[in-house]
């Protein structure tokens, strides 16, 4: 048989199943995703310029120092927001979407409200900003404060459970689950890397996100494919 006249070999199932799960409840989806973004925000930066009591200054371990400045982790930090709308944006029922909608307000809620009783801020380096410009802009929006817990590593992590649990539920092999668990582990890296966080806010991020990844995975189990939303989708 001649090799050119072979028909192209189509999607993994998996991929195709993840083509139609992006199709469930979409208006939902943008609108809850966007809504939300934009309330944490808000309430994010409020809080960062008033704290109500002494800002604390992390203390930097052995791990920090050898991680040491890399201004090329920026778009691995910036990464994390491509990242984080994948879970939800996957899920497929009225229920996974509302936990997964309590679970974000959930782990929002707690890291600010440590926030507000526990200021804290990174160690200012001595670094010239002027000679990393898009790490300048990074600084004057968010400076490094809302340190501990590290709620963009919360969120990665929260993220790497929830995703991990649906790859699984769609045939994805162990290449992509493995590529799932590496986004979420070079993200954790470049919070230290940009000089965003301490190592010791990477801790405390990853337990709040695991505790609250505990919590909402259970909302995932017994879902399957042929769920309300995939059927909606199916008929059309």
């Amino acid at each position: 048989m001649n090799r050119s006249s072979a028909p192209p070999s189509s999607p993994p199932d998996w991929l195709q199943a993840a083509g139609i799960r992006l199709l469930a409840w979409w208006p939902a989806k943008l609108i809850g995703i966007s809504l939300g973004m934009s309330v944490f925000f808000a309430v994010y930066f409020w809080v960062l310029r008033h704290p109500l009591y002494p800002v604390t200054i992390m203390p930097l371990t052995a791990i920090d120092r050898w991680i040491g400045f890399q201004p090329a982790a920026l778009p691995l930090y910036l990464s994390l927001w491509l990242y984080v709308v994948l879970a939800p944006s996957l899920l497929t029922s009225r229920r996974e979407l509302v936990a997964c909608g309590l679970a974000w307000t959930a782990l929002s809620a707690i890291g600010l409200g440590i926030f507000l009783r526990w200021p804290t801020i990174v160690p200012r380096p001595a670094i010239d900003w002027s000679l990393h410009p898009s790490l300048a802009f990074l600084k004057s929006v968010d400076a490094s404060g809302n340190a501990c817990p590290s709620l963009h590593v919360a969120f990665a992590v929260f993220t790497a459970f929830a995703l991990g649990r649906i790859l699984r539920k769609l045939g994805a092999g162990p290449g992509m689950r493995a590529g799932n668990w590496l986004w979420c582990l070079v993200i954790l890296y470049s919070t230290v890397a940009t000089l965003q966080h301490v190592f010791l806010d990477v801790v405390a991020g990853a337990a709040l996100g695991t505790l609250i990844a505990l919590g909402f995975l259970p909302w995932l189990r017994g879902e399957s494919d042929n769920s309300a939303g995939l059927r909606e989708i199916n008929r059309i």
